[in-house]
């Protein structure tokens, strides 16, 4: 069953909602939704709208966060994120170290995967608004701190940075790494990814940077082809300790 004030999609052919469950009505421009009827319903259950327009009701994962939750700013897409993830290897017996918060979207991908998450976000306001996201992604197993990650202790399996990156941060995430771990960073530009090329390379065993590129298709009646958006995002290094 649906729980009360849960996070949901109400999917239909040509719009889909990301809404919380609850009670009264919820106007779309396709008819008016009784959430009364969706709190007693079960994912995968179909609804109606007063006007005959059908939604599917599904349970959102990862992805769906990163199409719909409240931002704070520009987050990782989930192709670049499914690169730190492949390259680290990382699984479910992972500590990680994630910082550069934002709206919390790697954090999420990163908690359905790792056994613990801490992410930290210097600023407070964005802290906030990811501490919700992750709440409502039902993850129980992610830690948001709002403060310096240079402060951040422990031991880790991954650490991962999202935020400009300084050769202290470099240094910062080879002390918390165990023996085999990994620092995954993202960097938008070549300047920042020098830096941490540099800087890795006197400290970790391996580093291997890569371009984040993806192409998506359009199909036409006139034929297949790659669309002309631009396709890059910027570039992972991922070292090894």
């Amino acid at each position: 069953m649906i729980g009360p004030g849960q996070r949901i999609l109400l999917a239909g052919r040509e719009r889909t909602y990301f809404i919380r469950s609850g009670t009264g009505p919820f106007s779309t421009d396709k008819g008016i939704i009784s959430l009364d009827e969706v709190a007693n319903a079960s994912p995968g259950d179909v609804i109606t709208s007063h006007t005959g327009y059908e939604f599917r009701i599904l349970i959102p994962r990862a992805h769906d966060f990163f199409e719909y939750s409240r931002r704070s700013g520009a987050p990782m897409l989930p192709r670049d994120i499914g690169l730190v993830i492949a390259y680290t290897g990382m699984n479910r017996n992972d500590r990680v170290l994630d910082s550069g918060t934002g709206t919390g979207i790697a954090a999420i991908y990163f908690g359905g995967i790792a056994e613990r998450v801490v992410t930290y976000e210097a600023r407070e306001d964005f802290a906030r608004i990811a501490e919700e996201n992750i709440r409502e992604a039902g993850l129980r197993n992610v830690e948001v701190v709002a403060g310096d990650v240079l402060l951040a202790e422990g031991l880790y399996d991954i650490v991962h940075y999202d935020m400009t990156i300084g050769p202290e941060h470099v240094r910062h995430a080879h002390i918390l790494l165990r023996p085999g771990g990994y620092l995954a960073c993202y960097t938008p530009f070549f300047e920042h990814l020098c830096g941490v090329m540099d800087t890795a390379e006197g400290l970790f065993s391996s580093v291997r940077s890569v371009e984040c590129i993806e192409r998506e298709m359009t199909r036409t009646k006139r034929g297949t082809r790659p669309s002309t958006r631009v396709g890059h995002s910027g570039y992972i290094t991922i070292a090894r300790k």
